[in-house]
């Protein structure tokens, strides 16, 4: 781990400062624990980390969105789900405390957008409840509160009642939840200071 490998070169660490919301020690610890995951292998920068080690991190585990989380911050196939150093930056700089609301939001809509079809309809809001309450015999809403649910929401959010939440419509609703930043900011558990 110690070897020239596993070091962050400056104009790296620099031009990644300038493209994220992170700070120099954050985007060093980030590197850290990203070569950890790697086991030490031959750097960040061609290399990715698969899904399954990404959701052994701690911060991950018990969030309901891991999965999605690395679906959307992907840039190789969605379903493979592995993430590169960059990537891994990205989840990072989008939900930490510097980022701002539209960047926050629009990441959020992405996550909660199962379907990837760029609205938020009766389905993707039932596994959005499914996640957000478990699926337990305990925990899961009949069929009927789902369904009040659901209507109670999309006449919330649906401005233009077409029967889905858009990204402008979601942003808007945001707008007017002044806890969803510091929420929405500790309930994805990915800033980097929470690694440490």
């Amino acid at each position: 781990m110690g070897g020239a490998s596993s070091k962050l070169a400056k104009d790296l660490l620099s031009e990644y400062q300038e493209l994220t919301f992170l700070t120099k020690q954050e985007i060093l610890l980030a590197h850290k624990i990203f070569s950890e995951l790697q086991g030490g292998g031959s750097g960040p920068y061609s290399s990715r980390v698969s899904k399954d080690k990404i959701l052994t991190l701690p911060e991950l585990k018990a969030n309901p969105f891991r999965e999605r989380l690395c679906q959307v911050f992907s840039t190789s196939d969605p379903k493979d789900g592995s993430l590169s150093f960059e990537d891994f930056l990205d989840l990072l700089s989008a939900f930490s405390d510097s980022a701002t609301l539209e960047i926050k939001s629009h990441y959020a809509f992405r996550i909660f957008d199962f379907d990837d079809d760029g609205t938020l309809d009766a389905g993707d809001l039932e596994e959005l409840v499914n996640c957000l309450t478990g699926e337990t015999d305990d925990t899961r809403l009949t069929a009927e509160e789902m369904r009040q649910l659901i209507s109670n929401i999309l006449e919330e959010s649906d401005i233009d009642k077409d029967g889905t939440v858009n990204l402008s419509e979601f942003q808007h609703v945001i707008s007017r939840s002044p806890d969803f930043v510091r929420s929405e900011s500790s309930s994805q558990h990915s800033k980097a200071s929470d690694f440490s």
